[in-house]
């Protein structure tokens, strides 16, 4: 239980730096350590993003990548008989505590061991690991990962490159029949791939399968494009330009049969098309699923990335003075973090930060389980899927909010290129829309929310979620969700019982805090639900149902990953011995939860579920936070553990260590 709001003097916090560290970095501490000690070396890539030519720069990070591979930072996933160190978890710590780095380096890294070398282990068997993998992991062959086209990104379903199957010559014939399908914007593409993972339409005696992929040669050893194999550079981009980003278009291209990544489905050499799963839409759910580690990958980094920033901004506020206040010595300025406008302008970004640490954790262990078989059922796959796209969403929003307001809160020095403030906006912009559109994945965790993950789940597409729906009582959704049996349980213990516990608990409560998340999750849920049967109920067409209900959908998906990540923070914060530690997580924690609802205040009020007395007790609740958490709040982004030399803020921070 948090501390009562009540308390006169609340006791002081104090932090142990190391300690926070240990428990931030939590049971791959050792991987997130020798990460560390290994980017401070490459810290002058930061500059040399701005200084060296596109082409040059492109080069520079291909060498630091390679030399990544080398250590063996980047190959932790894989099996140890291919040079792997055979333990995801790890490889999700090590990319993670890389993106305190350079991020151009971090996206290829992604690329090319994330993306290329995963659809190959995943997608894959036995002869494509046996020919690839140990090539892939120590860097001497570089891929690329050919999914997105340019009339096609988040629709992977309806893809237009074409492989169809030539019974003949028992190859796979490849074509791009339009513009519009070409591949487009695909990390390695435009200098350094030698091969690829292409995802194409699959065409047998023909018929159309959907979507597979195939691993295709691009170039040969000199680097030369191979025949029927034409390929474009997106050129200059708004940020990560040591990424090569190309076109990809195939005229014919003919590879062997032996060339589909096989896991799943199969053409035998006679031409009969073979797979175990007979449903074409859960068989293409089923691939998609096992490429999820790049979802969690990329949350994971928007995390990283907003704790370089506010471990900048924080520092510079405990250092700037501005204005003088009569507070202190006469003629001297005051800090900018003991103004209260700047402490609610970083603290509860602080707070959000460590909160999404948290979830991030849960996502990368629930992520472990599923693929080293621990978990293997598929209850537990689809609820990682789920949990991938919603944090996913949340992390990298998050980067781009604090990264805007810390460079804000550091006025015109934050402008500075040399304060690496540029550098973060401009690398971590994408995150929003790579690896999936976050809109599109919270319309996918709507989606799932909605109908519990059925059985015939993946072969629901929009237009049959909204007729499955339809089709139930709202109640049997929301039983379905199984937050509406979470929500009762926590309802019963509340001070006050059904009636008053929106006003009786204490606003420190963790208790309170859940329950309004829980009932804001509840409560959307079953607005969607009954809108889309409200729709279907007047004769409308699904189609259009749909589109006026998906804000509505989204809405309930954002409210259940945040009720999944404040879970996360208090599940943290109790498994805590009591001490300091805990004492401070505990404060962190209620302004996480409290910023949150004053947030959203507006709905709670107008759900019944905040007076206006109440919300603005909730307000002065945040502020004494801010207040009380202030002085602790640089061994706050200390824990964070971000090398000096990879902040790169000297006209913020000068050379403090």
């Amino acid at each position: 239980m948090a501390e009562d709001s009540t308390a006169t003097e609340p006791r002081a916090l104090t932090v142990d730096v190391a300690a926070l560290t240990d428990l931030l970095d939590g049971a791959y501490a050792d991987v997130r350590r020798s990460v560390r000690d290994l980017l401070p070396a490459y810290a002058s890539v930061l500059e040399d993003a701005e200084t060296m030519p596109r082409a040059e720069f492109r080069e520079r990070v291909k060498e630091v990548v390679l030399e990544i591979a080398e250590s063996g930072a980047a190959a932790r996933g894989f099996p140890p008989e291919y040079g792997g160190g055979g333990d995801i978890g790890a490889s999700i710590a090590a990319f993670e505590t890389l993106a305190y780095g350079d991020l151009s380096v971090l996206v290829k890294v992604g690329v090319q061991f994330g993306l290329f070398g995963g659809a190959l282990l995943q997608l894959g068997t036995q002869r494509h690991h046996d020919a690839y993998l140990a090539d892939v992991v120590s860097g001497r062959l570089l891929g690329c990962f050919a999914m997105t086209e340019t009339g096609h990104g988040s629709n992977v379903q309806a893809l237009g490159t074409v492989a169809s199957y030539d019974p003949a010559t028992a190859e796979f014939v490849v074509t791009t029949p339009t513009e519009q399908a070409g591949k487009d914007y695909i990390g390695n593409a435009a200098a350094h791939a030698r091969v690829a993972v292409v995802f194409a339409q699959l065409e047998v005696a023909g018929e159309r399968h959907g979507v597979h992929a195939l691993v295709i040669p691009l170039r040969d050893e000199a680097g030369a494009t191979l025949p029927g194999v034409r390929i474009g550079d997106d050129g200059a981009k708004m940020g990560l330009n040591g990424v090569d980003n190309g076109r990809i278009w195939f005229d014919g291209v003919r590879v062997p049969r032996e060339a589909l990544l096989n896991r799943f489905a199969d053409v035998t050499e006679a031409g009969e098309y073979v797979s175990d799963i007979e449903s074409p839409g859960r068989r293409f759910f089923t691939m998609l699923g096992t490429l999820v580690q790049g979802r969690v990958s990329v949350g994971a980094a928007g995390v990283s990335a907003a704790k370089v920033a506010l471990t900048i901004a924080v520092r510079y506020a405990l250092q700037r003075r501005q204005f003088e206040t009569g507070t202190g010595d006469e003629g001297e300025e005051q800090l900018l973090l003991d103004y209260g406008l700047h402490q609610r302008r970083l603290l509860p970004r602080v707070a959000r930060t460590y909160a999404l640490h948290f979830a991030q954790q849960v996502l990368a262990s629930r992520l472990h389980d599923v693929f080293s078989g621990i978990t293997p059922d598929e209850e537990s796959r689809r609820l990682l899927e789920s949990r991938a796209a919603g944090t996913k969403a949340l992390s990298t929003w998050l980067a781009t909010d604090v990264v805007q307001e810390c460079r804000e809160a550091c006025g015109g020095a934050g402008y500075l290129a040399v304060n690496r403030f540029a550098a973060l906006k401009a690398d971590t912009d994408v995150f929003t829309t790579f690896e999936g559109d976050n809109h599109v994945l919270l319309q996918l965790v709507g989606k799932g929310l909605l109908t519990d993950y059925a059985s015939d789940f993946s072969d629901l597409d929009q237009l049959g979620m909204v007729k499955f729906v339809a089709g139930l009582a709202v109640d049997t959704v929301l039983e379905r969700t199984r937050v509406h049996k979470l929500f009762e349980q926590i309802r019963d213990v509340l001070p006050g019982g059904s009636d008053d516990w929106h006003t009786d608990s204490g606003l420190r409560d963790p208790s309170y805090h859940l329950a309004m998340f829980r009932f804001r999750e509840e409560h959307r849920i079953g607005g969607a639900a009954r809108r889309l049967k409200r729709g279907v109920d007047a004769g409308m067409n699904p189609g259009e149902v749909f589109s006026r209900v998906q804000d509505h959908v989204i809405s309930a998906a954002r409210a259940h990953v945040e009720r999944l990540v404040l879970e996360a923070f208090v599940e943290q914060v109790e498994a805590l011995e009591d001490g300091d530690l805990k004492l401070t997580l505990n404060a962190l924690c209620d302004l996480y939860a409290l910023g949150e609802i004053e947030r959203d205040a507006a709905w709670f009020i107008e759900h019944g579920r905040l007076s206006d007395q109440r919300s603005k007790a909730i307000t002065r609740e945040v502020g004494d936070l801010c207040r009380r958490i202030r002085p602790v709040a640089r061994e706050l982004v200390d824990g964070f553990a971000v090398p000096v030399a990879l902040l790169r803020a000297p006209a913020l921070i000068g050379g403090e260590s």
